[in-house]
């Protein structure tokens, strides 16, 4: 299927964690570490990589079992957050393919840009990080906007700020929230197989246009 059938892609928009890029690693570090310095052991690396796309709030629930309101949770959360902050990109990399990906969209002059809901004072070190601060059309970070994902209004925020229509436009990303965004601002969308999909996800329900195994498999579904 090409999605530039009925109308041209003219932008591509990713989420940052799980799609863009592999962070996994290095938030399964810093839950990791952290629980060394509560006296807890390890959890396995395949039970932290499906819950990074949910940030936060969900790794100190599972690896703690708290959530906000618990006594410990803002100590918890804090801590996190600065040993992540630390580790942004010691493991971090682009998932195979996307830096292909990337640079075939801008010799075909595709802007692309950033979607996530991480925090904008970790998105904007990540990015420069990985050293696509320059290259994206925009970065619109958690606390760009009043909301976050799956509320339209990141969508659209990166709509205006690179002067494209939601129907111009395609969105990636693995999980739910971004399909539910992408589709409420009127984007065509794609989900990430090779992203942070848990097992019980079921993708194909989630009303996106379609599935990608790989980065590159994304052409295919813009190009002419």
């Amino acid at each position: 299927m090409n999605l530039a059938a009925s109308s041209p892609i003219k932008g591509v928009f990713f989420d940052l964690d799980g799609t863009l890029a592999d962070t996994a690693p290095d938030l399964a570090y810093a839950l990791n570490t952290l629980r060394k310095e509560q006296q807890l052991v390890p959890l396995p690396y395949a039970d932290i990589r499906p819950v990074v796309s949910h940030g936060a709030t969900a790794l100190l629930r599972l690896g703690f079992d708290v959530g906000p309101g618990h006594i410990s949770y803002d100590f918890l959360r804090q801590r996190l957050l600065e040993i992540y902050n630390a580790h942004l990109t010691y493991k971090t990399r682009l998932f195979p393919g996307m830096a292909a990906l990337l640079q075939a969209l801008e010799d075909r002059r595709i802007p692309w840009g950033v979607i996530t809901n991480k925090p904008g004072w970790l998105t904007e070190p990540l990015m420069e990080g990985l050293g696509l601060a320059q290259r994206a059309a925009c970065i619109v970070s958690g606390d760009s906007t009043p909301n976050t994902k799956p509320h339209p209004g990141p969508m659209l925020h990166a709509c205006r700020q690179t002067g494209l229509e939601g129907e111009q436009c395609l969105y990636v990303g693995d999980a739910r929230r971004d399909i539910e965004a992408g589709n409420s601002a009127g984007m065509k969308t794609l989900v990430a197989l090779f992203g942070y999909i848990g097992a019980d996800d079921a993708p194909e329900t989630w009303q996106a246009d379609g599935l990608v195994e790989r980065p590159l498999d994304i052409l295919r579904w813009i190009l002419p």
